[in-house]
């Protein structure tokens, strides 16, 4: 990956809130590729430069933003996840005849990793020549397999490419088909421009939230978040506003003291600070969450009685907001215009 990721905030200069670019998160997943991943992709956040302006809480003069909560998203569905030739290296599979679900499936490798990169297998149907992970009960005249060029933990390199031919190659040779391969050196050139473009285009937006006063408890902590569409996550330490789409990564996540949450009693677990943040290439622009941090770091911050801050703990001013909109929305058009708009599919993959 590369050693440097800005999301361009820091050309603002002054004080900020904790936005903060993936270069601390892309870098922490590729030094732990050889470690066990994490059931969720956020890590902690490291810290941009100071964005100018202001020593008040966001809204002290002004009118606090509406909150946008999964409800008033637009309903998505997930779909399948399918090979795309942006992010994938894809190698063609020939049989002689056309093959059973039943087939395929009895003769699928056990795992489908290859190193630190997922790979798929799918089929051409007969009958309506959609290409899918193969299912019992459908007959396929083709099959192709694909590993993915890059994630966070960094770039498809020479032997996880290798370990991938070697486990297609197993996978054909027990069907009888043939199998093509691409050039290792192509396909690895391709991972490491593909892996630059992610690191440089990767950003979490962050913000710290300070007790004013009395700390508070897990218990009342998940009370007010509640009443602002947050639920429990699915790791200690985290509330989550949930998208519509199914299966989708959530909005915002509310991130705060592990051991707190593993109390016996959460009305006596004391907590003194919170972080809110959201995964920008994980989280389609169009359901609007930078307006959903935004008003959900003031409607908890009035909540808890609360400062909004950096990681100096500088509270920070209403300007910041607009400056940080207008970086973000450069980054969602480069993203778009790489055909790796936020929130798609091939974005999910790509920054997972």
């Amino acid at each position: 990956m590369s050693n440097s990721l800005t999301l361009g905030l820091a050309l603002l200069g002054g004080l900020v809130l904790a936005a903060v670019v993936a270069h601390g998160a892309w870098t922490a997943r590729k030094s732990a590729a050889r470690a066990p991943r994490r059931a969720e992709p956020h890590d902690p956040l490291s810290t941009l430069a100071d964005l100018p302006d202001g020593s008040g809480i966001p809204g002290a003069d002004s009118e606090p933003p509406a909150l946008t909560s999964a409800g008033a998203q637009p309903a998505w569905r997930k779909g399948p996840t399918r090979l795309d030739a942006l992010i994938d290296a894809i190698a063609v599979v020939s049989v002689d005849n056309p093959l059973t679900g039943d087939q395929v499936l009895a003769h699928l490798p056990s795992t489908r990793r290859a190193g630190s990169k997922p790979f798929m297998i799918e089929g051409l149907r007969v009958d309506c020549g959609e290409w899918e992970a193969p299912q019992s009960g459908v007959t396929y005249s083709e099959l192709q397999a694909g590993v993915l060029l890059a994630n966070r933990l960094g770039g498809l390199n020479e032997i996880e490419y290798s370990e991938f031919v070697q486990k297609v190659q197993a996978f054909t040779d027990s069907l009888g088909a043939s199998v093509e391969f691409p050039d290792m050196l192509d396909i690895v050139a391709r991972a490491r421009e593909l892996d630059t473009f992610a690191s440089e285009h990767d950003a979490q937006l962050a913000m710290r939230l300070h007790a004013r006063g009395s700390a508070w408890s897990v218990g009342y902590l998940q009370q007010q978040a509640g009443r602002h569409g947050f639920v429990p996550g699915s790791l200690p330490g985290r509330l989550v506003m949930p998208a519509q789409e199914e299966g989708a990564p959530p909005v915002l996540t509310l991130h705060f003291d592990a051991q707190a949450a593993f109390a016996d009693d959460p009305d006596q677990a004391s907590l003194r600070e919170l972080q809110l943040a959201f995964d920008v290439p994980q989280t389609a622009a169009e359901l609007e969450p930078f307006k959903s941090w935004c008003a959900a770091g003031e409607a908890l911050s009035l909540a808890l009685d609360a400062v909004m801050a950096d990681d100096q703990g500088h509270a920070f001013s209403p300007a910041a907001f607009a400056a940080i909109e207008g970086e973000l929305q450069r980054l969602y058009e480069a993203l778009a215009q790489r055909d790796l708009a936020a929130g798609s599919p091939a974005a999910r993959r790509l920054f997972s």
